[in-house]
């Protein structure tokens, strides 16, 4: 699969060397990943760091086995040639959970460039929950791990449900989990550093980091649950309580619905999850319930939408299932209940490579926590 090179940093410059090595260490790297190879004197002057500093954190990344030579610049200039410096992106891998999907768990061995290079699935029976899911995930993560050939930098994972800064699962209904020390449990296990997000945070920073996805966003992840992920001004939104865009279990509408996972009733879960609508259509003959299931979403994010005057809505979710009348009814809602100015220039779109979203996105988020790359 093919996609574009990674966005553009924000960051301008370097703080002094005295003041934050480590900082300027991971603004290196966060200007090799994205922009590529380049020379000490280019990364000098991209940082406005001196030719010595910047030689010497390339140096420190060099021993760390971080950064690699990758040959000499081809730029016509007097005297030798450069070498350039890259971050080591064949070198060093790293590893995504998804536990989002009905039914199976997966996983995968990725390189920092986001290409799936290896991967694992493990099913769950139909009453698998709680601790049972649990042990099924240490399962998968050695089987995984195992299958890394390079050294791996780290462990992302990709969860439904509320996640907290410490990594453990404070609530996830689908799984039968509150208060889940998900992060403790796998670093134990595997000795390696563990990154754990809520699915659609890791989805999102998928599409902003690796895909089409823009600064003002937000992504809908439609599988076992409902879940959004929100970038504004290219930075993850995360909340107060470390749930912002956990819409799956907001009731929209007065008229009832079904009763909920967790316990309440007309949850947007309950229109709008990949299991209702297969198990909707499988049942009726048109596509009626895509489309008041794009409604139903619409009316919950149109809200969301204006409050943080987004330009892109992306969703994300088994193609036959959103791609086409849900998401089409997504679109109308939200330019009918919105200000046609900014409506008019809101992009609807589904997420071209949803399969590995996540599995990407919990890659890129390894990035972020070890690295310092958004």
């Amino acid at each position: 699969m093919t996609t574009r090179s990674p966005r553009r940093l924000q960051h301008d410059s370097a703080v002094l060397p005295t003041d934050g090595r480590r900082q300027n260490l991971s603004l290196v790297l966060q200007v090799l990943y994205s922009e590529g190879a380049m020379s000490r004197a280019d990364l000098a002057r991209r940082l406005s760091l001196t030719k010595v500093t910047a030689s010497d954190l390339v140096g420190e990344l060099l021993e760390r086995g971080q950064v690699v030579e990758v040959g000499q610049s081809g730029a016509a200039r007097p005297g030798k040639p450069a070498t350039l410096v890259d971050v080591d992106r064949h070198g060093l891998q790293v590893v995504g959970l998804d536990l989002t999907a009905h039914q199976v768990l997966r996983a995968a061995v990725l390189d920092l460039d986001g290409t799936v290079l290896r991967r694992v699935e493990r099913p769950l029976s139909g009453s698998a929950s709680g601790q049972d899911v649990v042990a099924d995930v240490l399962a998968l993560v050695a089987d995984v791990v195992a299958l890394a050939d390079r050294p791996v930098l780290g462990i992302g994972v990709g969860t439904p449900g509320v996640v907290g800064p410490d990594g453990e699962v404070i609530t996830a209904p689908n799984l039968g989990w509150t208060d889940v020390p998900l992060r403790e449990l796998l670093a134990a296990a595997t000795g390696l550093p563990v990154l754990v997000c809520n699915d659609a945070d890791a989805a999102v920073h998928a599409e902003h980091t690796l895909g089409e996805g823009g600064d003002h966003l937000a992504l809908i992840r439609i599988g076992l649950g409902v879940g959004c992920g929100l970038i504004v001004n290219g930075r993850l939104i995360r909340g107060a309580h470390s749930a912002a865009g956990e819409i799956g279990h907001v009731a929209v509408g007065t008229d009832g619905g079904a009763t909920c996972s967790c316990g309440n009733v007309g949850c947007l879960e309950t229109w709008v999850s990949a299991p209702r609508l297969a198990k909707a259509l499988a049942e009726g003959p048109d596509d009626a319930p895509l489309t008041e299931a794009g409604e139903r979403l619409g009316i919950a994010l149109a809200p969301v939408v204006a409050a943080l005057d987004l330009a892109e809505v992306v969703i994300s979710g088994p193609h036959e299932l959103v791609d086409g009348p849900l998401t089409a009814a997504v679109d109308e809602t939200l330019r009918r209940r919105m200000l046609s100015r900014n409506a008019s220039s809101l992009q609807v779109r589904v997420a071209a490579a949803p399969d590995d979203i996540v599995l990407r996105g919990a890659g890129v988020l390894v990035l972020w926590d070890q690295w310092g790359v958004a």
